[in-house]
């Protein structure tokens, strides 16, 4: 059984573009990274300022691990883009 992490971003006043751009980077991080089935960004469709990644993945474990090999310098970079803290959960089907 897979598991399902969705993430939800709000850019910070007037730097959604550069938090899109900025998101659009992690994709192929995320997509390429051990134990991943599928990454997606998505906009929203009536508020520019927020995001969403959707991904799939083998185990929390792999997301996990993925998210620890993250460079961190890059990251922290790219906090004053970010309106509001990120959130992202864990989903699963039955």
């Amino acid at each position: 059984m897979s598991i399902v992490r969705v993430n939800e971003f709000t850019a910070a006043v007037g730097k959604s573009a550069e938090l899109f751009d900025f998101l659009q980077t992690l994709v192929p991080y995320i997509a390429g990274a051990a134990g991943c089935i599928a990454c997606e960004l998505l906009k929203h469709h009536e508020h520019s300022d927020q995001f969403m990644i959707i991904e799939r993945w083998n185990s929390i474990e792999d997301h996990q691990l993925a998210i620890t090999n993250y460079p961190q310098e890059d990251m922290q970079a790219a906090m004053s883009l970010f309106g509001a803290p990120p959130k992202g959960n864990y989903f699963q089907q039955d």
